[in-house]
């Protein structure tokens, strides 16, 4: 007997990552030593405050029963309180708060909750590839913003067309930007709200990199500009913060209406998270050695950046230079599309990178480096592509 999936599934875009992988394992299974720069996942264990919280609270039977559907209250009034000491936002934990298991979900299931079929969400390009995701399964349409070098890769507001913004429902940005590199300005998340206010759009703040800001400067939160809660919410992930990628925790902060809309679609959807893993969260965000290891992912970080940066700049390779995030964002050398050139440095150097084309139509021309080995691998990198000659 056979069983055919839904037109639903058929309407999903293909998996870029899941593809990427496959021929990064090919790849390795013919016995070639690759050096990935393709991926995005933190390569660090999580730090050993939380893992020792989590054992205690794991081994609490009072914690093995189901949690409450919309989250522990100790879990939110956290959250509210992170974000008032970091950001000076005052966020109710009772209604501008929802828990989610990975931002992902959150940002996948909105157009659920907040959309009706046709209508429309404007989504930057280049841009995280499962926002399209959430388009598809939400049955909405959904309008691509450019993001430009020449802006910063800032979204250029005045550009976009009247009657696109009219239109528009939600707009989802993410700064620190994947896979850019970029930051967002205070300035610009002002003009944000302003015109989120004068089109009714509402403003989806993906902060999934808010802890990794360079040279000293902290990124940007959406919701330190004053009027972001009345347009928008904004997600924060524990997967980068606290290297807990596949811990899979995360929370929402911001719109009252938006929040309670993710809150109840998840009642039918979870049973929340595993209680421990709540409390575990908690003490991530509390624990007087928060800021320190904090510090030493966001140092380690940028050690990378410096290294790769400098190694490719001296064989005529230049970089966007980051400004947050573990990526860097190369341009490709003449001649070559973003896939055959990220094709060329897997076939004849070993090297993985991920061809931008894979983040929109405007990332053609760039490929994305993960800055997630340390920087004499990251270094032995540039010198295999150094051997190509591509950049004389």
């Amino acid at each position: 007997m056979e069983f055919q999936q839904s037109r639903l599934l058929d309407t999903l875009p293909t998996q870029f990552f899941a593809t990427l992988v496959a021929k990064v394992q090919k790849k390795i299974a013919s016995g070639v030593d690759v050096i990935n720069l393709g991926q995005g996942n933190p390569d660090k264990p999580t730090p050993d405050y939380i893992v020792k919280s989590t054992q205690k609270w794991v081994a609490d039977p009072a914690t093995h029963k189901y949690s409450p559907f919309q989250g522990l209250t100790e879990f939110k009034q956290a959250a509210a309180d992170f974000y008032q000491e970091k950001y000076g936002a005052e966020i109710d934990p009772n209604t501008e708060v929802t828990i989610l298991g990975g931002s992902k979900i959150g940002l996948v299931e909105l157009p659920w909750a907040l959309m009706n079929p046709g209508d429309t969400l404007l989504l930057p390009d280049p841009g995280y590839p499962d926002y399209l995701s959430g388009a598809a399964l939400g049955d909405v349409k959904f309008e691509t913003v450019p993001l430009l070098e020449e802006n910063d890769f800032l979204p250029d507001l005045d550009a976009i067309p009247e009657d696109v913004a009219k239109r528009a429902k939600f707009f989802y940005l993410n700064y620190p930007n994947n896979p850019t590199g970029a930051v967002a300005t205070k300035e610009f998340y002002a003009d944000l709200v302003a015109w989120a206010k004068k089109y009714q759009v509402g403003i989806i703040s993906d902060f999934a990199y808010g802890a990794i800001g360079f040279d000293g400067q902290a990124p940007v939160s959406f919701m330190e500009t004053p009027g972001a809660k009345e347009v928008g919410i904004e997600f924060y992930t524990y997967s980068k913060t606290f290297n807990m990628a596949g811990w899979r925790i995360a929370f929402a902060v911001g719109n009252a209406d938006i929040i309670h809309a993710l809150n109840l679609i998840q009642d039918h959807l979870f049973v929340s998270l595993f209680p421990a893993l709540q409390y575990a969260a908690i003490d991530a965000l509390k624990d007087p050695a928060r800021d320190e290891e904090i510090a030493k992912i966001v140092g380690r970080y940028e050690e990378r950046r410096d290294a790769f940066v400098t190694a490719a700049e001296k064989i005529g390779w230049h970089a966007f230079v980051p400004k947050g995030t573990f990526y860097a964002w190369m341009p490709v050398p003449a001649g070559y599309t973003s896939e055959s050139f990220a094709d060329l440095l897997l076939d004849k150097a070993g090297v993985v990178v991920a061809p931008g084309n894979g983040f929109g139509e405007h990332g053609e021309g760039y490929v994305r480096i993960g800055l997630l080995i340390e920087p004499d691998r990251l270094r032995e990198a540039v010198d295999r592509i150094d051997k190509l000659h591509l950049f004389e």
